[in-house]
């Protein structure tokens, strides 16, 4: 591995189903640990969590229910991503269209503003302007969400071979406020409430945030877009009283480590926010409240290994993704999971 952003992943270690396919529970999944305080790198099964955490240490978890966010037509599909930020039009959506080639689709480069696309249920949607080379503005002649929940399907790409319902998409922590986001969050797909139980049991705490993804890029490794969030207050105090303490605070997938430092002053202390958030995490910059994270296995060259590599630092991550390989760890959001722990 030549560099932490750009390694080989091969096909073979990508998951293609959820583990119940695979004759496992949600919890049965592989853990692969980090500590950067030692370089050392451990295998453990994903059920090991509540022995592997310290009573007082915070899990910060993502509640956001995931939507059925792809339409399909006949040779294109629509993937709707976010609101327009900072829009007031529950119809005006950014979307990517991709081309339908069998089961998978790729990038649509087509399109022009003005043009309308017939949608099933006998809706329209209107595409707007550019807002970026690979998504639209786009109107949809009804309200999204509620039209997505009727002839939605979760969003789905190549290396999953067949359709899941929307359930296989949520998680444990997910709360439906009538919104959601375009994708999992993947990284709490495998805690149950029994192993909720037992963290609670153990003294570890558990606190919310929302952060609603947009869609991926899983051909160009984009930064991520604009996403709505919220840090509630009574996350951002408990954040507060676990650092003074002593604890630490791990996030619960990519997601919760935005809404935490997109919420933090420079010294640290994070307090209640929500809006819009296009905060990017890169080793440079660091973090500011974050000491663990537990993630999933990301695809080389990802923008999300940045902000692993701001947690875990490059020797450990490295060393993390190695072990991942040589272990042949299963990628993606069916796939196993890594936690990294700053000490």
């Amino acid at each position: 591995m030549v560099d932490t952003l750009d390694f080989t992943l091969p096909p073979e270690l990508e998951a293609h189903e959820p583990p119940e396919a695979r004759g496992r529970t949600r919890d049965g999944v592989r853990l692969l640990v980090g500590r950067r305080s030692s370089g050392e790198v451990s295998h453990h099964e994903f059920r090991d969590l509540p022995h592997l955490l310290d009573p007082g240490d915070l899990l910060v978890v993502n509640t956001s229910a995931t939507l059925p966010a792809a339409v399909r037509l006949d040779k294109i599909a629509v993937h709707f991503s976010t609101p327009v930020p900072d829009g007031d039009d529950d119809r005006l959506w950014l979307v990517e269209l991709r081309r339908r080639t069998g089961k998978a689709s790729v990038p649509y480069p087509g399109g022009c503003p003005g043009e309308w696309i017939p949608m099933p249920g006998g809706a329209t949607l209107t595409l707007v302007g550019r807002h970026s080379e690979r998504l639209w503005a786009a109107r949809l002649s009804t309200a999204v969400v509620p039209y997505l929940r009727t002839f939605g399907v979760p969003i789905r790409y190549g290396y999953v071979r067949r359709d899941w319902p929307t359930a296989a998409y949520q998680t444990v922590f997910a709360y439906d406020r009538g919104t959601g986001g375009a994708e999992m969050p993947s990284a709490a797909r495998p805690f149950t409430p029994e192993l909720v139980t037992r963290l609670v049991a153990g003294g570890v705490l558990l606190a919310p945030i929302t952060l609603h993804t947009g869609v991926a890029s899983p051909e160009a490794h984009e930064p991520p877009y604009a996403e709505r969030y919220e840090v509630p207050e009574q996350t951002a105090a408990l954040v507060g009283h676990v650092r003074a303490r002593g604890g630490r605070v791990i996030a619960v997938g990519t997601t919760a480590v935005r809404a935490l430092e997109t919420a933090a002053d420079p010294s640290g202390h994070v307090r209640a926010a929500r809006g819009w958030t296009e905060h990017v995490i890169t080793p440079e910059d660091g973090v500011r409240v974050v000491d663990g994270l537990l993630t999933g296995l990301h695809e080389p060259r990802s923008s999300h290994l940045m902000m692993l590599t701001a947690i875990a630092g490059h020797g450990l991550l490295e060393s993390t993704y190695r072990a991942a390989l040589d272990g042949e760890y299963l990628w993606h959001e069916f796939g196993d999971l890594n936690l990294l722990l700053s000490h």
